[in-house]
């Protein structure tokens, strides 16, 4: 399992445990709060203008909020990130009150920032039936080539990154983060025609990565001087891939990483405790006066770093309104189909709930009333699902759940990592195209929609093996598709030897155990026709479904006709109380490897 995988299912784990029955509340003892706490008196930019040393941050200790200076002499960074709940009226998350210090955020419509409100939310029918897209995970991080969490990586002294960037770009005191993200030039990017490529492998919706952890939109950012349009691209990331979606017919989706920002780069204030730069502060302590003729001048790296804080600090009232302003500018500026927060439950309390109301009402302002939009969020407790469409990162279900539901993969890493185009063989190191089919039609079986990750180069492309990735789930797609797109699921999902295992980051080793003797089942949504889906090519071209048979707890019907998709040919079949026993022509197409599909039509 990779490092950032860990981490997360680690963080998943304790997120859920912290959720319990009762998401986002807390404990509320009418504790006295210090002056200033969730108070906006100071905008972001302000914030991280303000000398280290004059900064004031809160934290809780002893069960009480307090105010705390920066003691560099104490100092270490924050990791992934795992605040305590509050002692506060109306609870907290991510340990940011649930109330907010102003009206207004939720926006003009039905949807106030509270679950209870959320809940009259239903995932809308476009979404169930697209099934399948295709993501985008680009930022400046590509730029080495070199993998996931590399921003980070890179100024933990001894890590793996670290020596990298020593190696190829020099101390991380003279050359840092922020000197990377110029190189993300985009040069060779073709947005509409990649988007082409990927409607051809089957793709209905496309997502692209509005800002990672590392503090970098990758649009015209409003509320954040270091974005695309003003480094690096030069571009409108955002406005192009959405632009290039719609032409070809796609919905849009847009993810968001920014909330864990606070913690997660922390690393960048550091120092190298040993060698010739020992003691010699990494660029995250720099300021916009260290600019002055230099390619970043009026830049301010603070805003990009996020500003040093004590290791208990909770996030800033300035801060979370930045992460809810940039939102909404993204929001409203390219009004996405899909909202995706890479974070257990909506991130940073009030600021992320009332984004979430806000989202709600813009899709019906700008739908004529007609609810189109999906918000995605993880470790969704169950009495919750209904009011979002939970994610499961790297991960399925072990059954059907009651409502949509959202799995991603990615076929390599996150960002690009070359050392998986390396690796011999059609596909390198990267995810076969059969284990991508696979999880495809175990997610859609349980009532599931899958994405797949294609990480990009730091020119606009992507690579070779990547591409015969995707030539083969074209091929696939285009003569299965049918039994994906606008199913439903049938009474169970399955039947065969592998069930899967559920919950986030389990998905590889499930998909691992699926083969030809395996089957999933769709249906269409008049219920007059269920598809079942072999993992494989079956032995001899001989196959017993039993889920079918007339005496079959599931009560299927009397089968009218079955047929192959993609064949003409004639398939033998019997329906026995016992099992529907079918003989298969032969096999029509390499494709079939993966995966064949059986129409069956009920009388």
């Amino acid at each position: 399992m990779l490092r950032r995988d860990f981490c997360k299912l680690i963080a998943a784990a304790a997120a859920a445990k912290a959720i319990g029955a009762s998401a986002q509340t807390g404990p509320t003892t009418n504790v006295v709060e210090p002056p200033g706490f969730n108070s906006l008196h100071q905008t972001f930019e302000e914030f991280c203008a303000t000398p280290a040393d004059k900064r004031v941050f809160y934290a809780l200790v002893d069960g009480k909020i307090v105010q705390e200076k920066l003691d560099n002499a104490t100092w270490k960074p924050t990791a992934w990130g795992d605040p305590p709940k509050l002692p506060i009226p109306g609870g907290s998350w991510d340990g940011v009150p649930m109330n907010a210090p102003i009206a207004g955020l939720n926006g003009t419509g039905p949807y106030q920032a509270t679950w209870d409100s959320l809940l009259q939310y239903d995932a809308p029918e476009w979404y169930r039936d697209a099934k399948f897209g295709i993501w985008a995970h680009w930022s400046p991080q590509c730029v080495p080539e070199d993998g996931d969490w590399y921003a980070r990586d890179m100024y933990i002294e001894g890590s793996q990154k670290y020596w990298y960037q020593l190696k190829h770009y020099g101390p991380q005191s003279r050359f840092g983060y922020k000197d990377l993200c110029p190189q993300w030039t985009l040069l060779n990017w073709d947005p509409d025609g990649l988007i082409q490529r990927y409607k051809n492998a089957g793709a209905r919706i496309f997502f692209a990565l509005a800002n990672h952890h590392d503090g970098f939109d990758t649009w015209n950012s409003k509320h954040h001087q270091w974005n695309a349009m003003g480094i690096g691209p030069h571009r409108d990331v955002i406005g192009g891939w959405a632009a290039a979606a719609r032409k070809h017919g796609l919905r849009f989706g847009v993810t968001v990483h920014q909330a864990r920002n606070w913690w997660w780069f922390q690393t960048s204030h550091g120092a190298d405790k040993r060698g010739p730069l020992a003691g010699v502060p990494y660029d995250g302590c720099m300021y916009t006066d260290k600019g002055e003729e230099q390619w970043w001048q009026g830049y301010n790296p603070q805003q990009l770093y996020n500003a040093k804080h004590p290791f208990n600090a909770l996030p800033d009232a300035s801060y979370v309104k930045n992460f809810y302003d940039r939102t909404r500018d993204l929001v409203d500026q390219h009004d996405p189909d899909v909202l995706y927060f890479d974070n257990p439950l909506f991130p940073l309390g009030w600021g992320g709930m009332n984004i979430g109301a806000y989202f709600y009402n813009h899709n019906l302002q700008t739908h004529g009333g007609k609810q189109e939009g999906v918000i995605n969020i993880k470790n969704v407790p169950a009495h919750l699902v209904k009011a979002v469409v939970a994610d499961y990162e790297r991960g399925i279900t072990s059954s059907i759940m009651p409502y949509a539901w959202q799995s991603e993969t990615c076929i390599g890493q996150w960002h690009y990592l070359r050392a998986l185009y390396d690796e011999p063989g059609v596909y390198g190191g990267y995810l076969p195209p059969r284990s991508v089919i696979h999880w495809l039609i175990d997610a859609v079986s349980k009532n599931g929609t899958f994405i797949l990750n294609i990480p990009g180069k730091p020119d606009g492309t992507i690579d070779r093996k990547e591409i015969a990735v995707l030539d083969e789930i074209t091929a696939w797609m285009k003569i299965n598709g049918e039994a994906i797109y606008a199913t439903r699921p049938w009474k169970v999902f399955g039947e065969g030897p592998s069930t899967g295992i559920g919950g986030a980051h389990r998905g590889t080793e499930s998909i691992r155990g699926l083969g030809a003797r395996d089957i999933r089942f769709t249906r269409n949504k008049a219920n007059t026709v269920i598809y079942a889906i072999f993992l494989g090519w079956p032995s001899m071209g001989r196959a017993e479904i039993t889920s079918l048979g007339t005496a079959s707890k599931t009560n299927p019907g009397k089968i009218e006709h079955v047929t192959l998709l993609g064949t003409d040919a004639k398939v033998h079949w019997t329906q026995t109380p016992q099992a529907l026993h079918v003989k298969l022509p032969p096999q029509p197409a390499a494709a079939s490897d993966y995966g064949a599909a059986l129409r069956i039509s009920l009388a």
